[in-house]
């Protein structure tokens, strides 16, 4: 028997370390890409308790600050198909309605409550938690709130019972919360810190508001990154036309609700269908007939397709690299300052979309992640070496699964050393000087305004 080095899928999608084992029987393998697996993979609705590798170290080590960035959970959709009935989903909390946590009903009380929070321009008019029996476009739902209250259990139960990350006389300086301008997004991180915090006191709270979905605060103007994103939305649309199979079923959708083809398409379908698919309610039928599995799996299949072409395409992440600096660039300085012995801010929460999250793994080189699933959650763990103290390391984690070394700046030193992480300059250094390299420039401003040749 020949055993040969494989790297098998696990069920978050990454790769763990190569293990040996035997050469699979290809007859039995499942299919390269399975749609409706990887939709209930994105649904991610919770059953069972998940297991994550947040929080692991040497005994010697000693973690000192935490940096996560998370993706709103799940949403009524943001687009309808025209001239069919909307989902019937109610976005009320009901704390005996399935999915539900235990802390559901304290949450919605202590949400009340909220008037001593210091809430950043609009947000503070914004609703804390969904209230509407039938879900407004773009609303959390009941699942997206208790997505978010078993990613602070989880989180709380490793940082703060485990590690002591924050203690019960914890302040306000030692949190840095941001969130952009939706209520998805604020609601989302209320739920996390809930559950996350040991006592949710809102005079502490200070959520700040992002008005860009990259993040990018004071560094938004990017010429070059307007012009990556330009050029993928174009690989994107050449794909869509390419689609044969695609092409048959948005003609075939289009005739079911009697409108034209390219109206269907730029109605968005897909992601109206999967609040459909996620919450198990039936696809929406006309007199002509009904939208049904064979659909949602044609255009699902090609969402997937797209995803590995924009992999190997490169222009997304080009883009990527671009969008991104401000964000990481943010988050290596206040890594080096806690690092240099600071106390503040070592709980981060950005409370983000999708659109936030992709672009940041593929930055970090992470080819492997699958593309962020409702509550998604990347978390950045700064660690002190407990024998020689003024080393300090980085792990990278992405729902619950270690992926520091699938990481361009990590990859080769996982190779040369025994060390179980990554040494923060490892991350400084590729946020400050070679993300700009592949641009044959040394600065952001630099690859924002030079023209490719």
């Amino acid at each position: 028997v020949h055993l040969i080095p494989v790297n098998p899928i696990r069920e978050d999608g990454l790769n763990p370390k190569s293990r040996k084992r035997i050469m699979p029987d290809l007859l039995t393998e499942p299919p390269a890409i399975d749609p409706v697996y990887e939709a209930q993979v994105y649904c991610n609705v919770p059953t069972i308790a998940e297991r994550s590798m947040e929080g692991h170290a040497p005994h010697y080590f000693k973690l000192v600050s935490v940096q996560v960035l998370i993706r709103h959970g799940d949403r009524y959709p943001l687009y309808a198909i025209p001239k069919t009935k909307r989902p019937d989903i109610d976005c009320m909390l009901l704390p005996s309605r399935k999915p539900s946590h235990p802390q559901l009903e304290a949450f919605m009380k202590h949400m009340s409550k909220g008037s001593a929070a210091q809430l950043d321009g609009s947000l503070s008019s914004l609703p804390r938690y969904p209230s509407h029996s039938l879900c407004e476009m773009g609303e959390l739902t009941q699942t997206g709130v208790v997505q978010h209250l078993r990613n602070g259990q989880l989180l709380r139960e490793i940082y703060i019972n485990k590690h002591k990350l924050l203690l019960s006389d914890w302040t306000a300086k030692q949190l840095y919360l941001e969130t952009t301008g939706k209520s998805r997004t604020l609601q989302s991180a209320l739920a996390l810190l809930y559950t996350f915090l040991p006592d949710f006191d809102w005079k502490k709270i200070n959520l700040r508001h992002q008005w860009s979905t990259i993040f990018c605060s004071g560094s938004c103007d990017c010429p070059m990154r307007n012009h990556y994103l330009e050029e993928e939305q174009r690989r994107q649309y050449s794909l869509r036309v390419k689609n044969n199979d695609l092409e048959k079923i948005y003609v075939d959708m289009a005739k079911i609700v009697g409108i034209p083809t390219r109206q269907l398409r730029a109605s968005n379908p897909i992601d109206s269908l999967l609040c459909y698919f996620c919450h198990n309610v039936s696809f929406p039928c006309t007199k002509t007939g009904c939208i049904g599995m064979e659909h949602f799996k044609v255009i699902k299949r090609h969402q997937l397709e797209d995803e590995r072409e924009r992999q190997e395409k490169k222009l997304y992440f080009l883009y990527a690299l671009l969008a991104t600096h401000p964000l990481l660039n943010q988050t290596a300085d206040r890594l080096r300052r806690i690092a240099e012995g600071k106390k503040e801010e070592v709980f981060v929460l950005y409370s983000a979309h999708d659109v936030t999250l992709s672009p940041v793994l593929s930055a970090l080189g992470v080819t492997e992640a699958r593309f962020p699933r409702f509550a998604a959650r990347l978390v950045f763990e700064l660690w002190q070496d407990g024998k020689r103290p003024k080393e300090h390391f980085i792990r990278i984690l992405y729902n619950g699964a270690d992926v520091t070394f699938q990481t361009s700046f990590c990859r080769d030193y996982y190779k040369r050393s025994s060390k179980p992480m990554c040494p923060l300059e490892k991350f400084v250094s590729f946020v400050k000087r070679d993300m700009f390299l592949i641009f044959n420039s040394t600065s952001y401003y630099d690859a924002c305004h030079r023209r490719p040749l």
